[in-house]
C-alpha cells in the first residue's frame, strides 16, 4: 500500500504563510491550521511570489507521495500580472490540478478575493474565478469561495496577504467546505475586548502608512 501522508500544499506567499500576530492568532498559513484542526500531517512547498507555471514547473514535480488531501490555492501572481493571459492561466490551472489530483484523495481549490491588489486587479479576478471553479468541477475537487474575502480584520494594506486573522479565516472556511469535526478557529479563538482590538487596528494603520509610503515611492 502507498504511503500516505496527510495533506500537501501547492501555491505562493498566502499558503506559504508568514506574519505578525493579531489579537493572539499567529500568522501562520491557512493551511498549516487547516492540517492542525484536522491532525493529519503536513507538508508545504508553497514559494512566495510563485506564479501558476513556477507552481507546475517547481513544486508540483516535488509531489511523490500519496496524499489524503492536496491543496491548491494559486494564481494570485498571475492575476495580479498586467499581462494576465486567460487561455495560459486555463491551461496552468487545469495542469496543476491534474497533477496532484493524482497524488491525492481529495482536492481543495481556492477561489481568489474579488478586491483584489491596489491598485485593483479588476475583472480578471472574475474571469480566474470562473476558470477555478470550472476546473474543480472537471476534478470532482471541492472549492473554497474567498471571493467576498475583505477589509483590515482579513487583508493587509496591499488587499493581497492575508492578516493572521485572515489565514484563520481562510482555514475555516476551507474546513466547512470539507466538512469537518472541528473548525481551525476552536484550537485559536482571537483576543476579545476593546483594548486588543484597539492595539490591533492601530497596527494595521502603521502597515497601512508604510504600504501607502511604499507606492508613493512606485
Amino acid at each position: 500500500m502507498a504511503e500516505r501522508s496527510g495533506i500537501v500544499a501547492l501555491g505562493d506567499s498566502i499558503t506559504y504563510g508568514e506574519g505578525g500576530i493579531v489579537l493572539g492568532v499567529d500568522g501562520r498559513s491557512w493551511a498549516l491550521w487547516l492540517a492542525q484542526a484536522m491532525d493529519l500531517p503536513y507538508t508545504n512547498y508553497a514559494v512566495p511570489g510563485a506564479v501558476l507555471g513556477e507552481v507546475l514547473g517547481d513544486q508540483l514535480p516535488r509531489v511523490r507521495r500519496r496524499y489524503d488531501l492536496g491543496l491548491l490555492y494559486a494564481g494570485v501572481n498571475d492575476v495580479r500580472s498586467p499581462g494576465f493571459d486567460a487561455d495560459a492561466f486555463t491551461r496552468d490551472i487545469a495542469a496543476a490540478a491534474a497533477g496532484l489530483a493524482q497524488h491525492a484523495d481529495r482536492l481543495l481549490l481556492l477561489t481568489i478575493p474579488v478586491d483584489l491588489g491596489r491598485p485593483r486587479a479588476g475583472a480578471k479576478v472574475a474571469t480566474a474565478n470562473a476558470v477555478i471553479r470550472r476546473t474543480a468541477e472537471e476534478h470532482g475537487a471541492t472549492v473554497v469561495a474567498l471571493d467576498d474575502l475583505a477589509g483590515e480584520r482579513f487583508l493587509l494594506p496591499d488587499a493581497v496577504h492575508p492578516t493572521a486573522l485572515g489565514q484563520l479565516e481562510i482555514a475555516d472556511r476551507a474546513a466547512r467546505a470539507l466538512d469537518t469535526s472541528v473548525l481551525p478557529s476552536a484550537h485559536t479563538p482571537p483576543e476579545q475586548g476593546r483594548r486588543a482590538e484597539l492595539r490591533a487596528a492601530l497596527g494595521w494603520r502603521r502597515m497601512w502608512l508604510r504600504e501607502a509610503w511604499r507606492r508613493s515611492r512606485e
